[in-house]
């Protein structure tokens, strides 16, 4: 039988040869989780990385991961039609589950295959041509094919390290399986979802690819039979799974049409921060070699007692760039990403701050919760027509916004659509800058010398999640209104990265799977 062993090295010794020497009994391992330890390392601490290994002996075999999938009936399996709009995470890792099963199904998704979704994207950040369809949030892959292939989570569930090993079948690196803070890098995201999305396709599922749901098709008894595309074809099945991402706003107002209930929640707005990425590197690293340790991550946050808002850092990107991501042509949206190697001179992270519905909006009413994210991201807009071209993003050195002042001139930025010196005040509520203002100087604290004239504020960071959840039922998963209809993912409030999504699609159609058994 295989042992668990833990072990604790400095960052610049070798594991293997620690472990030849510690435990010379066994005679191989493999590391089941890595983390990096490098909290003190300002303060002259050496950095360790901690492992969990699994190590066997002479005659001994390393644990399976393999998962026992319940059986479903061939006449179970021949009734099951299910329609997937998105193929985003939530949308792809249904359609993975479902095939483990037997089952394909018919896949929706708005924008383009993933090289075509590249070249109408380059158009946008180059010309400021939006295709409002295919872009940084829509298309194969959804937002996740953009947003620095992230797959840290905070969720608990058995179904993470079926992600995970699904992720490195598919071409993840290996390392994908273990580490704390795993990363793919935008780059080796979008080869692993064209792989995916061919696997599909070559096991039966048919993709429409630039393909929008306008409606659902009702029976006579009024239940969801299919949908209907904007092109007016008919699609049928016996269950959709609506996987559209937290940007379909098209979708809630839809939703909203055929009373499925929803609500506005609460959700995070503010703007992203970036810092050389050699300076954010010493603050985390100190004297330490940077080369050995990598593009450094940070994490921050701050609570407000008296207004009980929190600001916080969101999707740090190491080594990485900001990105122009808005969906529709009158408004501007920050998000930021990075590749494998982390090697952009730039690190990033959003810096967010919460708004609370009920609060800020309506509990109730969700255009009113729309329209909260929605007049940000145009009065950018439009201060970009004003002092730009259209294209550019609003931004102000650091160091000057504290100041509560424009800045005359902007140091550089990764941004492949350029930036000018925006006013925040005359684009945000004025308890946004505000919070924003008063978390850092509570991270400069945390961080000395976060607080640079070398660093940017870059404006709006609004798609940090969807400010809607779509109600479903605690134990099946599907639509109060709609026993066929599953709301998952990210866009139905239900997840938040990556990982999360996959999750959920999981989830969805395990439940779905089993109301066809109990039917």
């Amino acid at each position: 039988m295989s042992k668990k062993i833990t072990i604790t090295l400095r960052f610049d010794e070798d594991l293997t040869a620690a472990f030849i020497q510690e435990h010379p009994e066994y005679i191989d391992f493999r590391i089941v989780s890595k983390s990096l330890d490098a909290r003190n390392a300002p303060r002259g601490r050496v950095p360790c990385y901690h492992y969990q290994l699994e190590a066997i002996k002479t005659g001994e075999q390393f644990s399976s991961h393999s998962e026992t999938f319940s059986a479903v009936d061939d006449d179970i399996k021949q009734s099951i039609k299910p329609i997937i709009v998105g193929l985003g995470p939530a949308g792809l890792f249904a359609a993975l589950r479902l095939l483990e099963y037997g089952i394909t199904s018919v896949i929706v998704e708005r924008g383009a295959p993933a090289a075509e979704r590249m070249k109408d994207i380059a158009k946008y950040w180059r010309y400021g041509i939006l295709n409002e369809q295919s872009n940084v949030c829509f298309g194969e892959g959804g937002a996740g094919l953009f947003s620095d292939g992230k797959l840290i989570t905070r969720i608990k569930s058995p179904y993470i390290q079926y992600v995970m090993d699904k992720l490195v079948d598919f071409g993840a690196p290996e390392n994908v399986a273990y580490e704390s803070n795993p990363h793919l890098g935008s780059n080796r995201m979008r080869r692993l979802i064209i792989a995916v999305s061919t696997y599909l396709k070559a096991a039966g599922c048919e993709i429409h690819y630039r393909t929008q749901m306008s409606d659902f098709i009702f029976s006579s008894s009024g239940n969801i039979e299919g949908m209907m595309t904007s092109e007016g074809q008919q699609l049928v099945g016996s269950d959709v799974i609506l996987a559209t991402g937290h940007s379909a706003e098209d979708v809630y107002l839809m939703l909203e049409r055929h009373k499925v209930a929803m609500r506005p929640k609460d959700f995070a707005i503010g703007v992203r921060v970036e810092h050389p990425r050699m300076l954010i590197n010493k603050m985390q690293y100190g004297a330490f070699k940077q080369e050995e340790l990598g593009a450094a991550r940070y994490r921050l946050s701050n609570h407000d007692k008296e207004s009980d808002r929190g600001c916080f850092s969101f999707c740090m990107c190491p080594g990485g760039h900001v990105l122009s991501s808005s969906t529709q042509a009158d408004g501007l949206v920050v998000n930021g990403m990075s590749n494998f190697h982390h090697n952009s001179k730039w690190s990033n992270s959003a810096l967010v701050v919460s708004v609370k519905a009920g609060r800020d909006y309506s509990d109730t009413n969700i255009a009113e919760a729309l329209s909260f994210q929605r007049k940000i991201e145009q009065r950018a807009f439009v201060q970009s027509c004003e002092r730009a071209s259209g294209r550019e993003l609003p931004a102000v050195n650091i160091s000057d916004f504290m100041l509560d002042r424009s800045s005359r001139k902007l140091v550089k930025s990764s941004t492949p659509s350029g930036i000018f010196a925006g006013n925040f005040e005359q684009i945000f509520p004025e308890f946004i800058t505000a919070q924003l203002r008063m978390a850092l100087k509570r991270f400069d604290q945390k961080m000395k010398g976060f607080i640079s004239s070398e660093a940017l504020l870059i404006a709006p960071e609004t798609r940090t999640s969807s400010c809607v959840t779509i109600k479903r039922n605690r134990e099946e998963l599907s639509s109060a209104q709609y026993s066929n209809l599953y709301p998952c993912g990210e866009g139905a409030g239900y997840a938040g990265g990556i990982t999360s999504s996959a999750v959920d699609g999981i989830r969805v159609v395990e439940a779905l799977l089993e109301k066809h058994r109990n039917a």
